[in-house]
């Protein structure tokens, strides 16, 4: 389903995403970087990686990948990378399309451009739009990038594991602009650590059957559905709501008010979720610091009772302060040096 679409039938559309402005400017530096069949691209690479005694020149194939839907586009990517693999010589595959298995059900993904060795490895570029100031980029960023090559790479291991022999790279060539200009720069990302964690993360995934055999008989998440029946539908699925859904899922902001409304603490985001043990709530927090509920051996509660008392340890004498402060500005001449007040 389009969590977009569903998102704002729901009443919260979600107000993100990339603007025209950064969109066009992105689109235009992928534009440069691939212009000469891809020349700049392969020169960096090269550069960064090495790797063979051939350096590529204005032979390199470019293989054309288009095809219908997104499963044509994918078998026409492994065929397009077997052949290269076989013929022994640089390719650039422009936008390939590639298919790794998500819980159970094919996702298809198209990172901006894989490149053949003549050796047989396989690097996976990332094109992005953010600077290199002096050789180095925002940290966040970076790592954004890499966790998403990580995902092309694991599924262009499964194309390599029928191909007689390819080997993907796990360093992915990273290409940005140079300081403050429109010119290319690029840096060698390891992402041996998010793959495997991604691996991981896969492997741990509850499968798609497994949660629509929980769902009730019926549930359907159309858009055209009344508004109750498609809030029910969604609820139906128990959401893991956490201020760090706000960057990245349409239905974040549904999610975000729903948790507000039973006032649960994942609101506040994991760690503080992590810290509370087993209290759930915002109301069952508040009163388990006022000794209302919980109990006293609990260290969680014992420690919310403590800060409590502390807080309003504080609170009491900042308002002793206060009025103090308040009465001594009520007498002529308080606190001021000795002959102030006459001057006055």
């Amino acid at each position: 389903m389009d969590k977009g679409v569903l998102a704002t039938a729901l009443g919260s559309p979600a107000p993100f995403g990339q603007s025209q402005f950064a969109f066009m400017r992105g689109n235009a530096f992928e534009a440069k970087v691939k212009a000469d069949g891809g020349a700049e691209l392969l020169r960096l690479l090269y550069e960064r990686l090495g790797g063979s005694s051939v350096a590529p020149g204005p032979d390199v194939a470019t293989p054309d990948l288009s095809a219908a839907g997104p499963e044509g586009r994918a078998a026409r990517t492994a065929l397009a990378l077997r052949e290269a693999t076989a013929t022994g010589g640089w390719a650039l595959l422009d936008h390939p399309m590639l298919a790794l298995e998500v819980a159970g059900s094919p996702a298809y993904l198209e990172p901006d451009a894989v490149v053949v060795h003549p050796d047989g490895r396989w690097t996976v570029v990332e094109i992005k739009s953010f600077p290199m100031i002096d050789a180095s980029a925002d940290a966040s960023k970076v790592g954004a990038a890499a966790r998403q090559a990580a995902v092309y790479v694991l599924a262009l291991e499964r194309v390599a594991a029928v191909t007689e022999g390819a080997e993907v790279g796990q360093r992915v060539l990273l290409v940005c602009p140079r300081d403050f200009s429109n010119l290319p720069t690029a840096s060698v990302v390891d992402v041996r650590k998010q793959r495997a964690v991604t691996r991981r993360q896969l492997t741990r995934l509850t499968r798609i059957e497994d949660i629509a055999a929980e769902l009730p008989e019926g549930t359907t998440f159309d858009p055209a559905c009344p508004s109750e029946e498609l809030d029910a539908a969604v609820a139906a699925v128990p959401p893991a709501y956490a201020p760090e859904c706000l960057a990245a899922c349409e239905l974040a902001f549904h999610c975000r008010a729903k948790s507000r409304a039973e006032g649960a603490v994942e609101t506040l985001g994991r760690s503080v979720r992590g810290e509370l043990g087993g209290l759930t709530t915002v109301a069952g927090v508040l009163a388990a610091a006022a000794g209302k509920e919980g109990d006293p051996a609990d260290p969680t509660v014992a420690a919310l009772r403590r800060a409590a008392a502390l807080r309003a340890e504080a609170l009491e004498s900042a308002a002793a302060l206060r009025a103090g402060a308040r009465e001594a500005a009520s007498v002529p001449g308080a606190g001021a040096p000795e002959g102030a007040a006459a001057c006055r």
